[in-house]
């Protein structure tokens, strides 16, 4: 079966030139066709050892070789590739709605076990509707649980929201398996690729971020923005049919 980044890799039929790369501290964004984000993972080995293959020149390249690093293991590659595949998708959006994913989380969660794997702002607001909260983080804090306890929670879960990072660090398809066939699962966050094409995965919302001032989006994550400081942007979320 083909995994989900196989899939979006395969619908990019058109290519366009690369007019600006920037890795900034927290979101990394290409812009060809249009402007793609995605975000930026922090390596855990030494400074310098680690290094992005042709820096300098990635703005030479075409997109969609640039879209080919999504499936680099190094940590500041793989999230220029996941932007680059973004900044090629023609989103139709007349099939979305512009709302916030914490909206369409607590109406969805409500009353039931929700799993949120990834940290977001939105956590308190989640856990005064959901009957339980499971937060999986890689680095977990407090009442957090650790990425081996995916194993355990996922299955349990009504609904399942997955950020879309699990894209760059490649745990996405792993994580999706986990799922019980009749839950809810979002996947959110810029790096969400806005393609219908997650569906056929059995993911059933999808909440992503679209630039609409490219020129604002790479001022603001080149100053080291976080995602509510990014400026230039608008939240999208497509519905699967079936969730409708």
């Amino acid at each position: 079966m083909m995994t989900v980044l196989d899939d979006l890799f395969s619908s990019l039929t058109e290519d366009f030139p690369t007019r600006s790369v920037l890795v900034g501290a927290h979101w990394t964004v290409v812009c060809s066709r249009y402007c793609g984000m995605a975000a930026t993972q922090a390596s855990d080995h030494p400074h310098g050892h680690e290094q992005v293959r042709d820096v300098g020149h990635l703005h030479q390249k075409n997109a969609r070789e640039l879209a080919e690093l999504a499936y680099s293991t190094q940590p500041l590659e793989a999230p220029i590739g996941v932007a680059a595949i973004n900044s090629l998708l023609d989103v139709d959006e007349s099939l979305a709605v512009e709302v916030n994913a914490s909206e369409v989380l607590t109406s969805r969660g409500r009353g039931k076990n929700v799993a949120l794997v990834g940290h977001f702002p939105f956590i308190q607001q989640l856990r005064q509707s959901a009957k339980n909260l499971w937060i999986i983080e890689q680095h977990p804090t407090d009442d957090e649980y650790p990425a081996e306890s995916a194993v355990d929670l996922l299955p349990q879960a009504d609904v399942v929201a997955i950020t879309g990072s699990a894209l760059v660090n490649h745990t996405l398809d792993g994580l999706l398996a986990l799922c019980k066939p009749n839950s809810t699962v979002m996947v959110l966050g810029p790096s969400t690729p806005l393609s219908p094409i997650l569906f056929k995965h059995g993911i059933t919302i999808i909440s992503g971020t679209r630039v609409i001032d490219e020129e604002a989006v790479l001022r603001t994550v080149g100053q080291g923005a976080s995602f509510r400081q990014v400026e230039g942007k608008k939240l999208l979320t497509l519905v699967h049919d079936k969730e409708k």
